[in-house]
């Protein structure tokens, strides 16, 4: 069962703003987007429930993305990013209507600066974040904070977390498309992949990121410990790989070199969705 990031209650009292209205916008996805509240343009980032990703155009969005299907239970990129457009779609229609932003102003980190956590109570009474994850377009994860309703932030962790168990039995949403074969075994990689972390922070080294074997760049794999000039184009040429195991089929690869890299390389993406040379398929 996932668990929250850690909770953080901010003693700051949310502040209602009715009549809000969602603002068209290209960096807009489910569970963050610009809206017009109060007068002002605010952009926002919802509290307790993470959507997938929408795109893989960034580094971070790859590691997410990766982290969402493991989570999920898909077996690729593609999947995870069309369930992301299709929380999109569903943000902007549940939202056509004015809206209430209850906010404390709190700064959500990301890679657009200003954005602020949120709950947003759409036109019905529904909270947002609540209805997303009944649909099955997004999990209970991220930051927390007392409801606006004064139900605390551990209580509504729970019910998040009995809602999401209710869409899986649905099929809801990305619950359609789960592999129910695979899904405690994906989860099972990405708990290895954060006690890793782990391990790294409590010995004070600075943990190296993560790169997908099917899209990174020769250098960024020359720079793997014992690839370099040599194995680096191999492992390009053995395009695409669906699993990290798969690495053992380059000449030059054994079980010993491969387990030297294995925590810093992953397969995020479809072996559908890459071509042999690592571009991705049009």
């Amino acid at each position: 069962m996932l668990l929250l990031l850690p909770l953080a209650v901010w003693p700051a009292d949310l502040e209602k703003i009715p009549g809000a209205r969602l603002v068209d916008d290209p960096g807009n996805d489910g569970d963050s987007f610009l809206v017009k509240a109060g007068g002002k343009q605010l952009r926002i980032r919802l509290y307790f429930v993470d959507c997938p990703e929408t795109s893989l155009s960034a580094a971070t969005d790859a590691e997410r993305v990766l982290e969402q299907s493991r989570h999920f239970g898909l077996t690729n990129a593609a999947q995870v990013t069309r369930f992301g457009e299709e929380a999109r779609r569903f943000v902007e229609r549940t939202l056509a209507q004015p809206f209430t932003v209850h906010t404390a102003g709190a700064n959500a980190p990301g890679r657009f600066g200003g954005r602020i956590y949120a709950f947003v109570t759409d036109a019905s009474g529904k909270d947002l974040g609540e209805t997303l994850v009944q649909s099955g377009l997004a999990r209970p994860h991220g930051m927390a904070h007392e409801s606006p309703a004064g139900v605390s932030g551990k209580v509504t962790a729970e019910r998040l977390r009995d809602l999401e168990i209710a869409a899986m039995l649905k099929k809801a949403g990305v619950w359609a498309e789960s592999s129910p074969e695979r899904i405690a075994e994906l989860r099972e990689m990405e708990r290895r992949k954060k006690e890793e972390l782990e391990r790294f922070r409590q010995e004070g080294e600075v943990p190296t990121q993560i790169i997908d074997l099917n899209t990174a760049s020769l250098r960024e794999l020359k720079a793997l410990p014992g690839i370099g000039l040599k194995l680096g184009p191999r492992i390009v040429q053995g395009r695409p790989y669906q699993k990290v195991d798969d690495l053992l089929k380059v000449k030059g690869i054994g079980k010993k070199k491969l387990d030297a890299i294995r925590s810093r390389v992953a397969v995020c993406l479809s072996p559908a969705t890459t071509q042999p040379n690592g571009a991705r398929a049009p």
